[in-house]
């Protein structure tokens, strides 16, 4: 059976172990939360930016492939008359890639240039320009290059043939910002998904364009589902309300099992009460013997360490030692004089009668041991085979000692009780004797502790 301490240990366990899931569920909320906070950056130049890597690399990757496609033109700079086209134009892809199972909520980069170049277009993002000037910088944000005019910035630009183009010389940049509108939807980006931001420019005939830096910084969006401490948490918990569960139904089940268990006992308690009823009628002059006998053998045990049911086995096995006394004849139990040889060789036979009665009560572990040979004695001068020592059981040896006391502490016909001191001195003359030493100190300081109230 669970006990009270059992059940409270239980609760504990659970508490504590939800205490730890939900500590586990916090720590991956504090996770996905600090790792969708933090600021990545990356930088792509030479080969890592201009090679067709974005398929293929881990996390956030950035290629920049020039189109195959182009044409070029004269630029006149200086009214040289220029007629020899000495310019190309350059249409260049961006591909960032995301590589990851996370979104990718927000990114941003920056085109750092090499050399001079003329930025003719760009699409789907806004570009933050940023220009040398004198010993500062100039700043300016075009929304749609696609629809620049120079009259409305101040920025170092060029006319040719109708076309405004921006000036973009060694050190100059720009920020690219992605578009988060309906047509575009560049940001978030979602889980293996890319976006292809563009540029187009002119540059010298002829020079190569690998030398440009581009440094970008984003964030994640990582779903909390997509944490390994929130599964560890979902099945921590999984399993935590599974044992609950199991640790309810089984409780549900021996709850009953206690309450038909306490029943039973109390329906065992009553048949044995009333059959020492009818022992304690046949022989009124001891009446109240066998339960007294029974308590204090329950004592004992008790200071023995032994508790639950094995305790309350003890008690109803001493409840019914002188349960063989049923069979002997009432002139006998009653008679107020002095037994001859052969009453007292009946008397003595009780012990075996209560044996036989008690050798079919399998319910009872050791029942008829208490009936049977809570007469031997410690020395072997007992009845009714004589055992010695601790060939006598355990539970006859305890009854031996409470037997003895009770029989001392109650006035017979024959005589008054004994006085406390008395029987103190009887059970230490005794030991070892009559009695098992060890119960016998363990009965002593019992009374000395006055835990048998009727004592005194």
């Amino acid at each position: 059976m669970i006990g009270t301490k059992e059940r409270k240990i239980a609760r504990i366990r659970f508490i504590v172990s939800f205490i730890i899931i939900f500590l586990i569920f916090g720590a991956s909320l504090a996770r996905v939360y600090r790792y969708n906070n933090t600021v990545h950056k990356d930088v792509f130049s030479g080969e890592r930016l201009f090679g067709d890597n974005a398929d293929t690399a881990k996390g956030l990757s950035v290629s920049a492939i020039p189109r195959g496609s182009t044409w070029t033109k004269a630029f006149d700079f200086n009214n040289e008359g220029i007629t020899e086209h000495n310019y190309q134009a350059y249409t260049y892809d961006f591909t960032v890639m995301n590589n990851t199972y996370d979104q990718i909520s927000d990114f941003d980069f920056k085109l750092t240039f090499d050399k001079e170049v003329f930025l003719m277009s760009a699409w789907n993002g806004a570009l933050e320009i940023h220009q040398k000037s004198g010993n500062g910088e100039y700043v300016a944000t075009v929304p749609d290059l696609r629809e620049f005019d120079s009259e409305d910035y101040s920025l170092d630009t060029v006319t040719f043939d109708g076309e405004d183009l921006i000036r973009m010389k060694a050190g100059d940049y720009l920020i690219y910002i992605p578009s988060s509108n309906e047509n575009a939807m560049e940001v978030p980006l979602e889980s293996y998904e890319g976006t292809v931001p563009g540029i187009i420019l002119y540059a010298p005939i002829g020079e190569l364009i690998k030398g440009w830096t581009l440094e970008i910084q984003y964030q994640f969006h990582r779903l909390i589902y997509k944490d390994v401490l929130f599964w560890v948490a979902v099945v921590g918990l999984f399993l935590w309300f599974t044992s609950y569960m199991i640790y309810m139904i089984t409780w549900s089940q021996i709850k009953k099992y206690n309450l038909r268990h306490e029943h039973d006992n109390e329906l065992i308690k009553e048949s044995i009460e009333t059959f020492i009823g009818f022992i304690d009628a046949k022989d009124p002059y001891t009446h109240g013997h066998s339960g007294r006998v029974a308590q204090y053998t329950r004592l004992i045990a008790a200071e023995m360490g032994y508790t639950g049911d094995e305790l309350e086995r003890f008690f109803y096995i001493a409840l019914l030692h002188d349960c063989g006394k049923i069979g002997v004849p009432d002139s006998i139990l009653q008679k107020p004089d002095k037994l001859d040889k052969d009453e007292f060789e009946v008397i003595k036979s009780h012990t075996i009668r209560g044996g036989e009665i008690l050798s079919n009560f399998k319910s009872l572990k050791g029942a008829g041991e208490g009936a049977l040979y809570h007469h031997e004695r410690y020395d072997g001068n007992g009845y009714p085979e004589g055992r010695a020592g601790e060939d006598i059981p355990l539970v006859a040896r305890m009854i031996c000692v409470a037997d003895s006391f009770d029989a001392m502490n109650s006035n017979r016909v024959y005589r008054r009780k004994l006085t406390p001191e008395k029987i103190i001195e009887e059970i230490e003359t005794n030991k070892g004797k009559q009695f098992d030493p060890k119960i016998a100190d363990i009965f002593l300081n019992i009374i000395k502790e006055g835990k048998i109230a009727d004592l005194f």
